[in-house]
Formats: C-alpha cells, sequence, structure tokens
C-alpha cells in the first residue's frame, strides 16, 4: 500500500483512460452532467412559488344570503383560495371534483343567515379530494381561519347588540387563547424543505447507479483486465480513478444547484462548506456502495436492479413524507440504515433547524467510515474477478 501511494503512474494512467472512456461515451458523460443539472434547475424552478396559492374551490350555495355571499368574498380573498365554479346542484359538484376541476367544495345549506339570526348554529360541509394531501391541507386550513373569522365576527355583533362593550365581548367570547409558532419554515416554503430535499435524492441515485454501471460494465465487456492493466495490477488506483470522473462532476452539480438556493436565501450563513462536504462523502458512499454491488454479484443487471430497489424509495423511508416514528418497526430499521436518511436529516438541521455543522460530526464520520469500508471490500474483489474468465459477460 505505501508504494501505491507513493507511486503517481498507476494513479495517472487509470484516470486517464477513465476519462477517456468517458468522453467517449457521451450517454454516460450527459447521465452525469447537464442531464442531473437540468432535472435539478426543473425542480428549483417547479416550487419557485413557494407557498401554492390561489388553489381552485367550488360553491354549493344553497342560501343565496347576504351571509353566504359575504362568506364567498372572504373565502374568494384568502391568499391560498380562488372561487372557481358555483354549482347549481350536487351532481355538478360530484363531477368537478372528480374531475380536478375544483379541489374541494363548499356546500352552503339552505335557510343559514335564518338559523344563525334565530341563535342557531349553522353548519358548513368541506368537501375535499385527500388524496392530494398537500392541496387538501392548505386548502382545509383556509377554509377553517376564514369560517372561524366570520363566526367570531358575528358572534362579537352579538354581544355587542346585547350592551357588552367591543372589549368585554372579546374577552367573554375567547377566554382561553393559544399562542402558535413554527420556529422552522414558518412561511410553509415548500422550496425550502421539498425542493432542497429532492436534490440530493436525485444525486444518491444517479451515484449508485453511475458506480455500478462503470464498474459492472467492465465485467460485462470483458475489460476488467485492460482495467486492471491501466494501474499496474493495483486495485485501489484501478478503483478509485473509475469512480473518481463521476464523484467530481456530480459534485459540480451539486455545488451548482446550491449556489442557485443560496442566491434564493436557502442556505444559512456559515453552513454550505459543510453541506457540500456532507452531499460529497454520501456521492462517495454511493458510488462505493455501487461498485461493491457490481463486484460482488458480477452482473450488471443485479447491481442495476439493487440501486434502484435501495435509491428510488429512499425518500419514502426518510422521514420527510411519512413521519418515521409512525412507521412500523421493520420499515424503521429500513429506514435508519439507509444513508440517505441521515443525510437529509443532516441537512434539515442545517438548513432549517438552526443545527450547527459541528453537530453534524458523528453523521459526516460515519459516511466517511462507510465508504472506505465499501471502497476496501472492493478492492479486495477486484483482482481476484478482474482476472477470472468467469466473472466476464454476465448481463
Amino acid at each position: 500500500m505505501p508504494e501505491t501511494l507513493s507511486n503517481p503512474r498507476p494513479w495517472r494512467d487509470s484516470l486517464r483512460r477513465e476519462c477517456a472512456l468517458l468522453w467517449a461515451r457521451p450517454f454516460d458523460l450527459a447521465m452525469l452532467s447537464w442531464v442531473p443539472l437540468l432535472l435539478g434547475l426543473m425542480v428549483i424552478w417547479s416550487f419557485a412559488a413557494g407557498l401554492p396559492t390561489r388553489l381552485p374551490i367550488g360553491v354549493l350555495d344553497g342560501d343565496h344570503s347576504a351571509l353566504s355571499r359575504q362568506l364567498q368574498r372572504m373565502l374568494d380573498g384568502a391568499p391560498g383560495l380562488r372561487i372557481s365554479a358555483q354549482f347549481s346542484d350536487e351532481q355538478a359538484m360530484q363531477r368537478a371534483l372528480r374531475a380536478g376541476e375544483v379541489y374541494a367544495a363548499l356546500v352552503i345549506p339552505p335557510d343559514l343567515a335564518r338559523s344563525i339570526k334565530h341563535g342557531q348554529a349553522g353548519q358548513l360541509a368541506l368537501l375535499h379530494n385527500a388524496q392530494f394531501s398537500s392541496h387538501s391541507g392548505l386548502i382545509q386550513k383556509d377554509v377553517r381561519t376564514v369560517v372561524a373569522t366570520l363566526s367570531a365576527g358575528i358572534e362579537l355583533t352579538a354581544r355587542e347588540k346585547r350592551g357588552q362593550s367591543p372589549l368585554a365581548a372579546k374577552e367573554a367570547f375567547e377566554p382561553l387563547r393559544s399562542s402558535l409558532g413554527a420556529l422552522y419554515n414558518g412561511a410553509l416554503n415548500y422550496q425550502q424543505f421539498l425542493a432542497t430535499a429532492l436534490i440530493p435524492a436525485l444525486l444518491h441515485l444517479l451515484a449508485m447507479v453511475a458506480g455500478g454501471w462503470t464498474v459492472g460494465r467492465e465485467l460485462r465487456d470483458a475489460t476488467a483486465p485492460a482495467w486492471l492493466a491501466a494501474s499496474g495490477g493495483q486495485a485501489l488506483p484501478a478503483l478509485l480513478a473509475k469512480l473518481a470522473p463521476a464523484w467530481l462532476l456530480l459534485n459540480l452539480v451539486n455545488f451548482a444547484f446550491w449556489l442557485i438556493l443560496g442566491r434564493l436565501g436557502l442556505v444559512p450563513e456559515g453552513t454550505l462548506t459543510t453541506l457540500l462536504l456532507l452531499h460529497g462523502l454520501m456521492i462517495a458512499l454511493y458510488l462505493a456502495l455501487g461498485a461493491a454491488i457490481a463486484l460482488a454479484g458480477r452482473s450488471l443487471r443485479l447491481v442495476l436492479s439493487a440501486a434502484g430497489f435501495i435509491t428510488a424509495p429512499a425518500f419514502a423511508f426518510s422521514g420527510l413524507a411519512f413521519p418515521l416514528m409512525a412507521m412500523p418497526e421493520g420499515a424503521r430499521m429500513w429506514a435508519q440504515a439507509l444513508p440517505f436518511t441521515w443525510v437529509l436529516q443532516g441537512q434539515i438541521g442545517l438548513l432549517q433547524a438552526g443545527l450547527s455543522p459541528a453537530g453534524l460530526q458523528a453523521t459526516l464520520g460515519g459516511l466517511a467510515l462507510a465508504s472506505l469500508a465499501l471502497l476496501m471490500a472492493a478492492c479486495f474483489m477486484l483482482p481476484r474477478l478482474a482476472l477470472r474468465p468467469s466473472s466476464w459477460g454476465r448481463r
């Protein structure tokens, strides 16, 4: 090993060979450069609005009173809502909901205003499509706020008519109050918590595919002996030179993303270096994982299937979409075994929870040790397989 590190020729020759191969394969180069860059920019652009606004809803007004018209004006004035349809019957309302023309419909019952005037409670019904959880949650929140505001106004007016002062009426109407404060992402900015999470999800998938593809293709095409010979028969320079171009290109793409997100004010001051280090180690780990599985399975098809199985659902298991603590024990154990889960938790801590870079030392150390262990395992397998004809040509 000391001789390997001190002699630069195996490293130089191996790296020259890998760069020539990558340049001769435009598809491989694209998947490590402009394709992920384009996909990431599309993700950032998709969430540029930050918070969804003016979501279309419909109203079935059975009352046609001044009160129902006031309610509709307040709903249409809410930033997250837009009344795009007025329904004359329930059949039309159901058709619009099924067709996706509106995400929700508010049913105002007949004689609503009369019931309120006689001191009876009015009952509104909001029918929403819960398949769209984000849309549904935002609509429910805004409708609940509007209805509560209108209801409070009606009650305060009634109390004032009974002789209470405005201040006394307000205190009597709301004797117990709660103060809700969001510590992190208080604006519910989707670009801040979702777009920034999808970027490492994209990169870790491409990294594992790249690691498996570049190594598995050498075995499939029976070029593994030439690959090993370029490094003078030394496994470590051969393997590191094989993975280095992909690691460098994916990190450059990642750097471009975070420069853009920094310009948008989504990267706290002093965290960019730690964030790039976190993602650099993640990319290294998944490259090494792909290479190790390709060598262990001696099959390009196997490693690509494993990459899809491990990385494609990783975002769902990360705890961002569905709470990690609410998962069954088996699902939670699988989630905690995935490096991406810890990477995403560390990223969220840096970007949104005020975690200092020093708080990520354990995560960074774990990623580095795992990457090193996978590289050593791949280095152990490479000489045995590269010179064994029975390992060549397997799809």
